[in-house]
């Protein structure tokens, strides 16, 4: 099941001696438990209100940073970069959301001589442009939907393009991700509405009224391909996985691999993901990501220039350490494995259990998690970064945790999933979740059966009132 990481040491004078993690919560946990087993030195930085967090305690040494808004504390650069130098941190791992995406930020790492555990600034800006890195990868040789050849300056030739193209389109923010700054127009009349408010969103959102428009494929599968680059030249696909199960574009359920492809499909994708790496220059850990439809025919969707939060189901199949990986490539040492070398074994589920409410348009919950009990047993792995007694704050992303299992096969791994999830005891007043939901979707027979779709969740649940847009995603930079 296992793959080789070079076998050997870690440690040596090419890899960090302490590392800052910028982030909180389960990613922080994660990143500090590798860097704990390479014998790397950690810094936790917490805003005021995540001081007695799990990240903060579990790192060798904490800075506060800041108020809980995340603009004024995890996405603050002055603060972050002040607590590396004053603790002598030769790195910082970003994890996922806030900075992990920021070129900027990384540029003012190089610049205080702190390496930046990420893409190198040059491809996260050509990666964060989603319309630029559409068509650069079109002339790649990856297949994308038909759209805009770039993004359109005005409304007039958005409903060009619409016309052109054909209707139902999909309308993106060009700097958006996460599920964010998307809405679907079916006729010019809807076009209208949903050009204004995904600009005016973008623009608050992501500070760029910027977006392109795609035909929009109502029942397509999301399946992306985990990627491994070094600074050397060498990228290595580690298979893919399977996010189709979504509320409002977020992920709830993934799994690796992606059920119903085909041999053929699944090597194509893998080599347009080599072949995209290739064509951006990519370094690091990285996913690209496709849509499927129907008919089995993929189009390139996006590229995602950092760790992703459902990274585990990829290393339960692979045995690799994704996060040691990313470490082992900013410190520029090189691949220790081949296409050859990478083996999948088995299937692995990942469950989203956040503090939210299914039943009332996935409204979130905070509050005291008076109770929280982990699964255990074969195969069963959870990430999280709370503990019974702690409080969920309202002032970012709802993850509470994610449950993770491995079986030898897929059925096995589903009766796995629902059986941890029941063992789950996880909440306290007015702390709603989605465990009750990601049951019923284990559950379900398109799930079973593997046909499930992007729209699927939305159909079983049609929440009243319910927006693509979240004032807590304007406040966090939700994860994604």
């Amino acid at each position: 099941m296992t793959v080789p990481t070079g076998g050997g040491t870690d440690r040596g004078p090419a890899v960090f001696q302490k590392i800052l993690i910028a982030n909180r919560g389960e990613i922080a946990v994660r990143i500090a438990r590798t860097c704990r087993e390479m014998g790397i030195a950690t810094v936790a930085v917490h805003s005021t209100a995540d001081r007695d967090g799990r990240a903060a305690a579990y790192a060798d040494e904490t800075v506060q940073i800041g108020p809980p808004p995340a603009r004024r504390s995890y996405m603050y650069v002055p603060a972050i970069i002040e607590a590396a130098r004053r603790t002598g941190a030769d790195a910082i791992h970003p994890g996922y959301g806030f900075l992990s995406e920021d070129p900027d930020f990384a540029r003012i790492c190089a610049e205080h001589g702190i390496a930046f555990i990420g893409p190198p600034p040059e491809v996260m800006e050509v990666a964060g442009d989603k319309a630029r890195v559409r068509g650069l990868l079109a002339r790649a040789g990856l297949p994308v939907l038909p759209g805009s050849d770039g993004t359109p300056a005005a409304l007039d030739e958005a409903l060009e393009v619409a016309r052109s193209v054909g209707y139902p389109v999909i309308v993106k923010a060009a700097a958006g991700g996460g599920g964010r700054g998307i809405a679907v127009a079916g006729t010019p009349a809807e076009l209208r509405r949903a050009y204004r408010e995904t600009t005016a969103v973008a623009r608050t959102v992501f500070g760029s009224g910027e977006v392109y428009l795609e035909r929009y494929l109502p029942a397509a599968r999301h399946v992306e391909v985990q990627l491994l680059c070094d600074a050397h030249g060498a990228a290595v696909h580690l298979g893919e996985r399977d996010c189709s199960l979504q509320r409002r574009r977020q992920k709830l359920i993934e799994e690796a691999p992606s059920p119903g492809l085909s041999p053929h499909l699944r090597a194509r994708l893998g080599e347009y993901a080599v072949t995209a790496a290739r064509a951006l220059g990519y370094q690091g850990a990285g996913t690209v990501e496709f849509l499927v439809d129907p008919s089995g025919r993929p189009t390139f969707m996006e590229v995602n220039a950092r760790i992703q939060v459902e990274h585990p189901v990829t290393e339960m199949v692979t045995g690799l350490d994704l996060v040691r990986e990313q470490i082992r490539i900013a410190a520029g040492e090189r691949l220790a494995l081949t296409q050859r070398d990478v083996r999948l074994t088995g299937w692995a589920i990942e469950c989203r259990i956040n503090a939210e409410d299914p039943d009332a348009g996935f409204r979130p919950t905070p509050g005291v998690l008076e109770v929280f009990r982990p699964p255990g047993g074969p195969g069963t792995r959870v990430d999280s970064g709370f503990a019974q007694g702690d409080r969920v704050p309202s002032d970012y992303d709802s993850l509470i945790a994610k449950l993770v299992v491995w079986a030898p096969t897929r059925d096995q791994a589903v009766a796995r999933a629902d059986r941890a999830l029941a063992e789950f005891a996880v909440g306290g007043p007015g702390v709603a979740t989605t465990v009750p939901l990601l049951r019923e979707l284990l559950a379900h027979p398109e799930f079973a059966a593997g046909r499930h779709h992007t729209n699927l969740v939305d159909q079983m649940t049609r929440p009243k009132g319910d927006s693509d847009v979240r004032e807590d995603d304007v406040r966090t930079g939700a994860h994604r």
